[in-house]
């Protein structure tokens, strides 16, 4: 608690209002995620005018109500809690992101962006009432479990879900490490509910993971935007570049299923592959909400060719990722269409110990295009798919007829084919590429591109 404090006082007002920017109001391993803050109450925030306060009629139907419940109620009720409620009630009809800090909720500011959290690993929502999963969070118990993006969950254990708040639901997927919650939930193409135990565990995500898919080919997939994913980012690039001999001939970037995180961590993931230009503006009424990012010099990867994925559960930061590097021309963006998180969120300490968060600005991609409720339309929509192989007839070759003449590669291709039997991280790169229609179709394209670009440098050449 007192850690939390002290970070939301010490840090200047601009790095708290761009500290973070997740995708939805809940975390099933956290609480209502904060996504960024400001260091004082009034800080950059204009107060009204004598002549813009409450009228008086208004006053006064508000002081009747609270004494009609005050009187009446069945059970007591004392003035502080209904007070807090009439706070929380004036946030939650704003939009689904505003809503009042309580004091746990300080604590939990300290833990959304550091990457470890107590829960199920799962990025929710509302939705008419009931909780929408946004996102299973990579390598996590609900991932594991195969709770999946867009189910809904109607029942938490015995609980029904239905007129319970979004913070309620998110306390009752709370629990101590290795006990088992079972969710109820709706899935689109199922005939009934689905019941899913999940065991609860300390979530600890891992921001930035990478691999080589191909013979110079790299993959970077981004799970969340925590402080350090920028500087995560291009260290990964820097070892796949090493482990292509030097250079890429290309690169994804997979922010699938990413809800958003750190705001400068977008900023710095976009800066590592930009030399120049806006990144992302803000837009609010107050001037403390209007901001640019910009990015620096140095591509660290040499424009080289990229493709980023997207889909339905890449909000937020991963949408500014995208917007960014899709208006720049720098990657085509393939994948779904993404969330439509655009929104910008502040928290206002009250007190010590209370806050509200409350939406301040709109997120803008260098172009101008606002993100939200519209998201990041893909290049190319490319949409999940299984891949499955015909079985062909048997085909006879010349190589298969009795003492045809040998080819001057024939030998040498029989040792690379043994050679790639026995090479296992080949095999599992194609085994991955092989559950992914989408990452194999990224890569596809990568390759293309790399074949024209040979093309064109040799016809420049002749």
């Amino acid at each position: 608690m007192k850690l939390a404090q002290r970070t939301l006082h010490a840090l200047p007002m601009q790095a708290l209002v761009m500290a973070s920017c997740f995708a939805a109001s809940g975390w099933a391993f956290a609480q209502q995620t904060p996504t960024s803050t400001i260091a004082d109450a009034h800080a950059g925030i204009d107060m009204p005018a004598e002549r813009e306060l409450l009228p008086l009629d208004d006053l006064r139907k508000f002081t009747a109500v609270f004494s009609r419940i005050k009187d009446a109620y069945v059970e007591e009720v004392t003035d502080s809690q209904l007070l807090e409620s009439a706070i929380k009630g004036m946030l939650s009809e704003l939009d689904p992101h505003s809503t009042y800090l309580a004091p746990k909720d300080y604590e939990d500011l300290e833990e959304s962006t550091s990457g470890a959290f107590g829960g199920l690993g799962i990025e929710v929502g509302m939705e008419n009432g009931f909780v929408k999963v946004i996102t299973p969070i990579d390598d996590t118990p609900a991932q594991k479990a195969g709770v999946r993006s867009g189910d809904v969950i109607i029942k938490l254990g015995e609980q029904p879900v239905k007129g319970m708040s979004l913070q309620d639901a998110v306390e009752l997927m709370r629990g101590e490490p290795g006990s088992i919650l079972q969710l109820t939930i709706i899935r689109d193409g199922e005939t009934g509910p689905l019941v899913i135990p999940v065991e609860r565990a300390i979530i600890k995500v891992t921001s930035v993971k990478s691999r080589m898919l191909d013979d110079g080919y790299g993959y970077v997939r981004i799970t969340q935007f925590q402080a350090e994913t920028g500087s995560q980012f291009r260290d990964a690039l820097t070892a796949l570049k090493k482990d292509a001999g030097g250079a890429l001939k290309g690169v994804v970037l997979d922010v699938r299923n990413n809800p958003g995180g750190v705001l400068q961590a977008a900023v710095d993931t976009v800066d590592a592959v930009l030399n120049e230009g806006l990144v992302v503006y803000t837009e609010g009424r107050i001037q403390s909400s209007r901001m640019r990012f910009s990015a620096t010099e140095g591509d660290i990867l040499a424009d080289t060719p990229m493709v980023v994925l997207i889909n339905g559960g890449s909000a937020s930061a991963s949408e500014i990722v995208a917007g960014a590097l899709q208006d720049h021309r720098r990657a085509v963006v393939m994948g779904t269409q993404s969330f439509g998180k655009g929104s910008v969120q502040t928290v206002i300490p009250l007190d010590e110990t209370h806050a509200i968060k409350m939406t301040t600005a709109r997120y803008y991609t260098p172009d101008g295009r606002s993100i939200q409720a519209t998201g990041i339309k893909p290049d190319i929509e490319v949409k999940p798919a299984e891949l499955k192989e015909l079985e062909s007839p048997p085909m006879f070759t010349e190589a298969d007829l009795s003492g045809h003449l040998e080819g001057k590669n024939e030998a040498e291709n029989r040792k690379n084919e043994a050679q790639n039997v026995r090479d296992s991280a080949k095999e599992s790169a194609e085994a991955v590429l092989d559950r992914d229609y989408q990452l194999r179709s990224a890569l596809n394209l990568l390759k293309g591109l790399n074949i024209i670009s040979r093309a064109g440098t040799s016809s420049a050449q002749q």
